[in-house]
């Protein structure tokens, strides 16, 4: 197995586990306003907050997963050009 692929699934493995991290953390979070005595108008201005720096949050690690992404088809386009080039001119070889 390449190195390439290894490091692809640590990247996306640790970027899955931040994203379940983050996610726990908003819950636990809101879980914990809930149960604190304050006004309902005080812990529902929380909770949107809450909710709110979450939503930016996901939103900007969302699109740092597409930049990944769109990176690593690149890569993974560049490696498939230079392999059929490779194979061209391993036929050219053979043929001549």
């Amino acid at each position: 197995m390449d190195n390439r692929n290894i490091d692809n699934r640590s990247e996306s493995n640790a970027a899955a586990g931040l994203l379940w991290f983050a996610a726990g953390l908003a819950v636990g979070a809101a879980v914990g306003i809930l149960f604190a005595p304050q006004p309902g108008e005080e812990t529902r201005r929380k909770l949107r907050d809450l909710a709110d720096d979450g939503r930016t949050s996901l939103a900007g690690r969302s699109r740092d997963l597409v930049d990944r992404g769109r990176e690593f088809f690149e890569r993974g386009r560049d490696i498939a050009d230079e392999a059929a080039e490779l194979f061209e001119r391993g036929r050219n070889l053979v043929d001549n």
